[in-house]
Formats: C-alpha cells, structure tokens, sequence
C-alpha cells in the first residue's frame, strides 16, 4: 500500500475536477487526482465532446439530403454508420489524452481507483477489487465526482433496449424508431441525430413545452422545426413505464386528460434528469452535509466540512461542464489564499447543439417580468440577416431583455445557425452590465450572423433598420 502527502486530493477528473487540480498546482499547491476511469470524465469521454462529434455528422447528413440547394447533384449516399460512431470516440480519446499530457506539464499527480473520504483529511483509494492500495493525507480534499443518468421507477434501464446516453452514442446501426424520454439538451440533441438519420423518432415530455428552461419563444420555434421535419413530440406526457418487450421497447404515458397510450419502438432512451455520484465516496465518515440528494456548499464550494470543498454535477445544477469548471477554478483559488468572489450562477449560459441551435444567458421573458422588472424586448429574425441566407441557414431568431429603467442587458435567447458560439459575446456583456444602446452602438462587422445581436438590441429601443 502507497502512503502520499498532498496539499490538495482531488476525487473525480472530469471538466472540474481536472480543471481544480490543474489551476490549485498552478497556484503552487502539491495535487493529486484520484480517477477510477478515464481522465476527463463523463464529458471528455460519454458526454459532452463525442456528443458535439455525432451532431457535426448528423449535421453534414442534413447537408447532404439538400445538397442540391446548394448546387450538387448527389445520389444513393452511402452512410457507414459504425464509423460515424467511431470518429466520435477517436475524438473522445485525443481530448482524454490531452488532460493526461496537462497533468505531466502541470505536475497533477494522478492516482488510478476509486476514492473514499476515510476522514475530513484522509482520502483512501480502492482497486476494482476493494483493496485499498494508496492512503492519501491530505490539509484539503475535493469531491468532482458527478452525475449519472437519474433512474425512474417503472423505466426498465437495461442499455440493450432501453438505453442511457452513454449506449446512445454506441450503436452499430440506426434503430428504426426510436422513443426519447425527456426533452432536455440531451434527450432533445439525441433526438435531433437519430431522426438526422433516418429514424422515426417520438419525444415524450413531461412539462408542456421541450427545453423547458428556455425562453417559450425559443421552445416553440423548435419544436415547430422538429415537427415541420417529422419527429413527433408529445408534452405534457408522464412516462408510467418502459419496458423490453420482444425485440423492441414498450412504453406507456399518462396524457394530460388522464388518458393512457402505449407507445412502441425498436429502441428508447432515457433522458429524464441526472442523479449525483455520492455513493461510496465516504461522505458518512466526514458528517458532509446533503440537500436533495447533492452535497450542500457555499459560494466558494466548500462544504460545511472546512476542509472538504464539492464541485460540479455532484454539487448541484446546472448540470453543465461549463458550470463545474468555473466552480473548480473559484474552489483551487479559495483554497490556495487567493481572492475570489464566487461563481456569478446568474451568468452561466446554456446550450443545446441540435440543429436549429439553442443558446442562451440570465433570465427569460417570463423570469423577468416575474422578478418585477419593466423590460424592454428585442426579437430579431435570423430571416432578416444577409449571412443567414448565404449559409442557407435563415430560421430563428435572437431576442434580447433589457431592464427598461437602467438599460442593461437581463437576458440573451437565441436559436439558428451557430448561435452555440454567438452566446459569448452576451455573457461578457451580461458580466460588465452593458446596456441596450451599448450594444447597438458597437459597430458589428457585415455580413456575420452576430449581427442579428446588435439588431436585436436595436429593436428594443426602436433604432432597428433592418426589420
């Protein structure tokens, strides 16, 4: 058995955890990171990056079935699916090995097995086998354990037919039919590539719009898109069960009348929500405080243990790699002495990368109006820009709030072409308080798709001229 002293023991090496061990031995601190798995976690490796490969592809399928818009003349295309599914892994093992080589540049220490808090200083790592094969002292440890699939009673989980995200991205050939259970980011992103494929493909949600944080402007407009494409969408719809029945799936909803209907289908997939990693991680040895199943911390991600600090999915939405690096960074810095003021939650944006793309920041219309603001709207139509139509992308739109006293900018909501990429410049605006006339006065270059921001912004004062 291997006895180790660190300043700091992180657990868990997705994009906070080896975001935090990298940036506290920047900051001079001796780190090591505990990994049972792959460096990088579920979104270098299940999530996140393979993810964003698979929708490229279903992109370019998309292209290809309306290439003759475009001039090309392209007939019996030939689709190879397992090395669509295999590109996306190649792309997966690059970005894990590319932590791997941070770690050796940033001199992380990593250590191999599962890690459990014997005490608020004292992390001891397991092999597969439950042999405890390093004990590690440590002045502060770090939980970046995550989040997994949650599990819903009467949804039969058995990734054959019913399938988590993870089995999603690895089948050898397209289903048929398919039923997606959730209509978040990731049931809605898998929808969107399955049907890209050729799969009859139904969404069932539970709420009465899909992507239900979004604003229900940017929701209706996608749903319309998806339905104008063929998928069907059923909201408002609970999942009673979902089981294997022959060599498909059968589910059955609720609707909201009361009335039951069984739906069927080669294969389903469950998106209904994730579930922290908290098991077997020691948490009763340490008196960690819990708050509906996530581990309860304050603005710096320290627990109420003051020398145990959580970050990422296992602390709670959002549910976004995003969100866990940024909390991984404030955490290391607290830890190493330096000044921080926390993560700024009101300014973490969210994406969806299905096509149209969803992109948004801050508080919704209806969020807004709630909180008692007066606002001022812009909406602007992807139809109006010039960009949009040269790439053959004109659908959507970007809408903008605006507190109609001081001016600044509440909340971006964005769907169309590349607006996954556009959301950036509304964060930094969000974050230095930058007002409507700010953002319409700023000179924005022709043709670009960001454009429809600063037209956008101009609509709310009245000052737009292209729509």
């Amino acid at each position: 058995m291997n006895q180790h002293s660190f300043d700091l023991v992180v657990i868990g090496s997705g994009p906070g955890g080896y975001v935090a061990a990298i940036r506290a031995s920047q900051l001079g601190l001796k780190v090591a990171c505990v990994e049972r798995d792959r460096l990088g976690g579920v979104c270098l490796n299940w999530g996140c990056i393979p993810s964003k490969s698979l929708l490229k592809n279903a992109e370019y399928m998309n292209f290809l079935k309306h290439a003759e818009d475009y001039g090309f003349g392209l007939k019996d295309i030939d689709v190879d699916f397992p090395k669509v599914i295999s590109r996306s892994r190649g792309v997966a093992d690059r970005m894990s090995n590319g932590v791997a080589f941070l770690f050796k540049k940033y001199k992380v220490t990593q250590i191999k097995g599962w890690g459990s808090i014997k005490n608020p200083t004292t992390v001891e790592v397991k092999d597969e086998n439950g042999g405890v094969t390093d004990v590690i002292a440590a002045k502060t440890i770090m939980i970046a354990t995550g989040a997994r699939p949650r599990q819903i009673p009467g949804i039969d989980v058995d990734r054959e037919y019913i399938l988590t995200s993870t089995e999603a991205m690895l089948q050898q050939k397209t289903p048929k039919s398919m039923i997606v259970m959730g209509a978040g980011a990731i049931g809605i992103e898998f929808a969107y590539f399955y049907k890209s494929f050729g799969s009859e493909v139904t969404v069932i949600e539970m709420l009465d719009r899909i992507l239900p944080v979004e604003d229900e402007d940017v929701s209706k407009e996608l749903r319309k898109t998806f339905e104008r494409d063929g998928m069907k969408i059923l909201t408002e719809a609970k999942v009673l069960s979902a089981k294997k029945k022959g060599k498909g799936v059968e589910v059955i909803i609720e609707k909201k009348d009361g009335t039951k209907e069984t739906l069927t289908a080669d294969l389903a997939l469950n998106a209904i929500g994730v579930q922290g990693n908290i098991e077997n991680i020691g948490l009763e040895n340490s008196g960690i405080q819990m708050e509906r199943g996530w581990i309860k911390v304050d603005k710096f991600c320290r627990t109420n243990v003051p020398t145990i600090y959580a970050i990422g999915d296992v602390a709670g939405a959002p549910w976004l790699a995003h969100k866990a690096s940024a909390e991984g960074i404030v955490a290391a810095e607290h830890i190493a002495g330096h000044h921080t003021d926390g993560v700024d939650y009101a300014n973490i944006p969210g994406c969806t990368y299905c096509q149209p793309q969803v992109a948004s920041i801050g508080l919704t219309e209806k969020k807004a109006k709630e909180a008692g603001y007066e606002i001022k709207v812009g909406k602007f139509p992807f139809t109006a820009n010039g960009k949009a139509h040269g790439i053959g992308k004109a659908q959507g739109f970007v809408k903008l709030i605006f507190d109609a006293k001081y001016g600044e900018v509440l909340g971006a909501h964005m769907i169309g072409p590349d607006v996954t990429e556009m959301i950036g410049e509304m964060g930094i605006a969000k974050a230095l308080g930058a007002t409507g006339q700010a953002i319409f006065k700023t000179v924005h270059a022709h043709p670009t798709l960001s454009e429809a921001i600063m037209e956008s912004a101009a609509l709310a004062y009245d000052e737009c001229v292209n729509f």
